[in-house]
């Protein structure tokens, strides 16, 4: 059963290593948005330990998404004060053990999430129609 886990593990770790940017901030959102449900049925499990592991790892997320911000650029500016705001929320949510907290978080990070999917959908439509011009 080794073989297929090294398999798993190389692929996971080949998906990261080539992926551009705009895929490795997709890949954050859908950890973050991976590790706000298992905290949420952590939650519902009674399971305070993992609740906060995954509450943690999501938070360790969202400080990676504020870090990498390029604050010249307008959006970013707005940015930031959300995922401020989600950070606090999770914080919040940690100490009250409060899942509609991790639900609203959730709408946040999947409507990010889905936006990013979209602008990279663009993007490539774009390069893809660049590429056939030249």
């Amino acid at each position: 059963m080794a073989a297929p886990n090294s398999a798993l593990n190389a692929y996971k770790q080949n998906s990261v290593t080539t992926a551009s940017p705009g895929e490795l901030t997709l890949m954050l959102y859908n950890g973050c948005l991976k590790f706000l449900t298992k905290a949420k049925n952590a939650i519902a499990d009674k399971n305070i330990e993992e609740k906060n592991t995954n509450i943690l790892k999501s938070q360790a997320i969202i400080a990676e998404l504020m870090s990498t911000l390029n604050m010249d650029i307008e959006i970013s500016k707005q940015m930031l004060p959300l995922y401020d705001y989600m950070n606090r929320r999770l914080i919040e949510a940690n100490v009250k053990n409060d899942t509609a907290i991790i639900e609203e978080v959730i709408g946040l990070t999947t409507e990010f999430r889905d936006t990013w999917k979209q602008v990279i959908q663009i993007t490539r439509q774009q390069q893809f129609s660049n590429a056939q011009q030249v």
